[in-house]
């Protein structure tokens, strides 16, 4: 095996890991993607004996990437609104006989959380997702940031504020989900209004990427309360009817398929035996770029 094959196997033992990073730090499966591609191009760029810790320059050269993403995207305000934002899904089957099983083996992180982190500055989001996901000290950081290392430390505790007093409280028992994501689909599929509102929490607010899944402008993607998110709910039954139960990051969510073509992926947070939150991710471009699972026997 020559220099240029063996660095090619140890970059790929860190893939993973990186990917998991730039999908935190942007919330766009493909934009990880390339972010991961880029921090490989930069990798070639230098000399692989002068870098002491490969996974550690990768990760902290990948967060460099990532945050010159969002900061571009701040500066032509193509930034989300926290609002109306849903990240890209991370899909995977689902056994109903055994749900427990299969969430355990999911290790990514909530939709309900990204959509927090979206709410970061990108310095803030930085130092959070290395510093608290990743275990990469502030000294590391720090220069990425061009900033000191206290600076560092204080915007990771400013986003680890604003996380916990954003991220809603979630049921994380997945067989409790099922009984909810149960309920929920009965209720529409069988058009019951009141089943619906009653599954519902009265504060609910629903979030849809690009109204595909909601009548109105692009400002009624965000829906609130029971009842109002009921009846979008059953104008849009269809989809329901034809939804299948997987894994949607963390946690139990819908897969819509209509006529062979995947319409809808919903991810909803749970808190009490009832929805506290919707996420419907429905724009095709997105979704023709998801790796959805294979329907189970």
């Amino acid at each position: 095996m020559n220099d240029d094959e063996l660095l090619a196997e140890r970059f790929e033992e860190h893939r993973g890991r990186l990917r998991a990073v730039a999908y935190r730090m942007l919330g766009s499966l493909t934009e990880a993607d390339d972010a991961v591609q880029e921090a490989w191009m930069r990798l070639g760029r230098v000399d692989p004996a002068e870098i002491g810790n490969l996974g550690g320059w990768l990760t902290t050269v990948t967060g460099r990437i990532c945050l010159n993403l969002l900061r571009s995207r701040a500066a032509r305000r193509e930034q989300p609104m926290d609002e109306t934002f849903v990240p890209d899904p991370v899909l995977a089957p689902l056994s109903p006989a055994d749900p427990e099983q299969q969430a355990l083996h999911s290790d990514s992180v909530g939709v309900a959380l990204l959509v927090v982190l979206e709410r970061l500055t990108p310095d803030e989001r930085l130092a959070f997702v290395l510093h608290d996901m990743f275990a990469v000290p502030f000294d590391d950081i720090a220069p990425v940031l061009e900033r000191s290392t206290a600076t560092t430390r204080q915007l990771a505790s400013r986003a680890r504020r604003r996380v916990r007093d954003a991220t809603p409280a979630c049921e994380s028992d997945p067989g409790r989900q099922k009984e909810v994501l149960d309920a929920f689909m009965a209720a529409a599929r069988g058009g019951d209004f009141e089943a619906l509102v009653a599954v519902l929490h009265p504060d609910v607010v629903l979030r849809a990427d690009a109204g595909a899944l909601v009548r109105g402008p692009a400002a009624s993607r965000v829906l609130r309360g029971a009842r109002t998110v009921a009846e979008s709910a059953l104008m849009f039954a269809r989809y329901t009817a034809a939804a299948r139960m997987v894994l949607v990051n963390d946690a139990i969510g819908l897969l819509s398929v209509v006529e062979g073509r995947v319409r809808s992926v919903m991810y909803v947070t749970v808190t009490d035996g009832r929805i506290t939150g919707i996420y419907v991710l429905a724009d095709p471009e997105r979704l023709a770029r998801l790796q959805v699972p294979d329907a189970e026997a």
